[in-house]
């Protein structure tokens, strides 16, 4: 089996969720460094766009699909991509191996509002994960900034989410992957507002359906500009597959 099959010249690791989960708690347990990235279509598109944002993601050890668009795109294939791995279903299931494990956890993003109450959800509903610290995603100068990936980086935690958004949060991981030694690190999205409830994940059905995309438009209105990333991936992924 192909372990990678490239989208649009990024390579996508070949795998399902819970393999996923499984390796990369493997390496957590055997203390290496770990950077993931979850791709959607738009930040496939960004890398297609930017060279140097491409730079970044492509330093991952692993970039799952997280969108049924890239799925979608390697339909044509020998080996098709099996499924999505969103960076939700692994943040997740991460909690909860490291809930069992005693796992030790830094996490940044969101508003205030959100990682507070992404905070209080982890202490309550993880008690065993060791939550070294948390920080919104928003930094009023540089050097809270870097006071912020200094924090990280001396408290040598077993997991670090980020959730910025795209390209923000794999900047903030790539600037202080060189001073890290082990753990794992991966940008996770919008996953504290699902998390703590500020907003709802599409219910299974729509998952399952490969629709999730199509309730998070239906119910944010305001994501409907990033539409336009959705069709040209489309465009720019048939044209690939024609070659």
């Amino acid at each position: 089996m192909a372990r990678k099959i490239t989208v649009l010249g990024i390579p996508f690791y070949n795998t399902k969720l819970q393999e996923m989960v499984s390796e990369l708690t493997d390496r957590i347990d055997s203390q290496q460094k770990t950077f993931v990235v979850t791709a959607n279509p738009e930040i496939v598109m960004k890398a297609y766009d930017d060279p140097s944002f491409k730079a970044h993601i492509t330093q991952a050890d692993y970039i799952t699909a997280d969108g049924i668009g890239v799925v979608k795109a390697t339909e044509h294939l020998k080996e098709p991509l099996p499924e999505r791995v969103t960076g939700f279903d692994m943040f997740q299931n991460l909690l909860e191996r490291g809930n069992a494990k005693g796992y030790s956890l830094y996490l940044v993003g969101g508003t205030e509002e959100v990682i507070n109450k992404t905070h209080k959800v982890v202490r309550s509903s993880y008690p065993n994960i060791n939550l070294k610290g948390s920080h919104s995603g928003f930094f009023e100068t540089t050097t809270e900034r870097c006071d912020v990936q200094n924090a990280i980086i001396d408290s040598k935690a077993d997991m670090v989410f980020v959730a910025m958004g795209s390209p923000y949060q794999e900047t903030f991981i790539t600037e202080i992957l060189p001073q890290i030694q082990k753990g794992l690190f991966m940008g996770i999205g919008g996953s504290f507002d699902v998390l703590s409830g500020t907003v709802k994940r599409a219910p299974l059905f729509w998952q399952k359906l490969g629709l999730e995309w199509f309730y998070r438009l239906a119910s944010q209105p305001t994501r409907l500009w990033r539409m336009k990333d959705l069709v040209r991936f489309y465009l720019a992924a048939r044209k690939e597959a024609k070659r």
